[in-house]
């Protein structure tokens, strides 16, 4: 049986994304590379603006090992979109940020992922604790697991 698409009662936190006309490629379609720098903005709006990080001179910043996206329905240039987000797993030094599109006014996610963080220093490269900032904002859109009946436990 196919996985049912996630919905936007499935997500803590949205921000606005409005496709481009460079998103679309040969087949007239937003290009699936494209869906992870959607995911790279919502998740680095959110930082900025509710953890207060600062890319240009924070002396920690957040590198990414791992990625996934599973795509359900296309979307194409100018389609308006949302990205809804989520924290799926909160731990001392890394985080999984769960990211679903959907189009603007739409339930159902075209498409859903996540990916991690781990937080490191800038100059040595080495994992260091999530400063509290930022894991203050984290634990305001973390949720609990999905039940098998749909609901959060």
């Amino acid at each position: 049986m196919p996985k049912t698409a996630e919905t936007r009662a499935d997500y803590a936190h949205f921000r606005a994304i409005q496709t481009r006309w460079n998103d679309n490629d040969m087949y007239g379609h937003v290009n699936n590379v494209v869906y992870y720098s959607y995911f790279d903005t919502a998740v680095n709006m959110f930082l900025v603006e509710a953890g207060g990080f600062d890319p240009q001179d924070a002396e920690v910043i957040g590198i990414t090992p791992e990625t996934h996206c599973t795509f359900n329905a296309s979307v194409a240039y100018p389609d308006r979109l949302e990205a809804g987000m989520r924290v799926g797993k909160l731990g001392n030094s890394s985080v999984r940020y769960e990211v679903a599109i959907f189009k603007e006014g739409e339930d159902s996610a075209v498409a859903e992922g996540y990916f991690v963080h781990v937080f490191v220093d800038r100059e040595t490269q080495q994992p260091v604790p999530i400063p509290l900032g930022i894991r203050t904002a984290l634990q305001s859109i973390e949720m609990a697991p999905k039940l098998k009946d749909g609901t959060h436990g």
